[in-house]
């Protein structure tokens, strides 16, 4: 079984334990918006049953790597009963991305940030391997409950963390519109500002850099967030001209490195939001 993004990957192999063999396309800190496959993907597509992904125009390659592969695997959308949020058309004017969805008008994929959905995605994972292996699914339906139980623990846990925030505090200015269902389920606002300093445009001219700190320094905020995915140099410059804090890097779309404080989604999830806690709880 192949899983398109790390994220994605480790809730594939949450539900379904030693019973799933799993490739994962776009590993630990890679960044799915940019990843081009290579010849091995096409090969490793044609031989699996099933692939899984996120779906939203979050894999815009995944639609020409699928044909070219000759697969006949059975694709699973994760995020079909997803409650989704439109994209800012703020961070997306102009850009493209080369597939459908995730551009100004279209929808937001980053649907994990908010644990609710991820909960969504684990039981549409779970019926999926149960289809294709039925003799196993007495066991992906135990594994599911109890990943579940402890993802509904993970966003209680999350709730409390925020709740420390002040209130005036809970703006997250990032270099990418990552965490809108992560703001509307836990009281935060986003400020698109910062998208020129994403992966998926151009760096900003000095100008733009100055106009950028200056948004920065009005909101009153005590510190601005990179992602991992994306250089910090940019990030870098803008902090350090509006006088505030660049927070260690957040998890965005990929994972970190196996072991790291970012190796699995919960462990993300908590990083993610004591990182937030830390920088703004000031």
């Amino acid at each position: 079984m192949v899983a398109t993004y790390s994220i994605l990957g480790d809730l594939v192999e949450n539900v379904g334990g030693g019973n799933v063999r799993l490739t994962t396309l776009v590993g630990p800190n890679g960044d799915a918006h940019t990843f081009e496959p290579a010849p091995s993907d096409n090969a490793e597509l044609a031989e699996v049953a099933v692939i899984f992904e996120n779906g939203l125009g979050f894999e815009p390659w995944l639609d020409d790597l699928y044909g070219s592969s000759g697969s006949e695997a059975r694709r699973v959308v994760v995020t079909r009963n997803v409650d989704t949020r439109p994209v800012s058309t703020e961070e997306h004017a102009g850009e493209e991305h080369g597939g459908e969805g995730h551009g100004a008008g279209g929808t937001d994929p980053h649907v994990w940030h908010d644990v609710n959905n991820a909960v969504v995605m684990v039981e549409e994972i779970r019926d999926a391997l149960s289809e294709a292996d039925p003799e196993n699914a007495e066991a992906y339906e135990k594994n599911a409950g109890e990943y579940i139980s402890e993802l509904e623990d993970l966003d209680a846990d999350v709730r409390r963390q925020v709740e420390t925030i002040p209130e005036e505090n809970r703006v997250l200015f990032t270099s990418h519109d990552t965490f809108g269902y992560f703001a509307a389920r836990y009281g935060f606002e986003v400020d698109t500002a910062l998208a020129s300093a994403s992966t998926e445009t151009g760096d900003p001219s000095a100008g733009e850099t100055a106009e950028l700190a200056e948004e920065v320094e009005r909101s009153g905020v005590p510190a601005i967030f990179g992602e991992n995915v994306s250089d910090p140099g940019v990030m870098e410059g803008i902090a350090a001209e509006a006088g505030v804090e660049l927070a260690p890097p957040l998890y965005t779309d990929a994972l970190g490195e196996a072991g790291s404080e970012g190796g699995t989604y919960a462990r993300m999830v908590r990083y993610n939001v004591s990182t937030m806690t830390e920088a703004l709880r000031r």
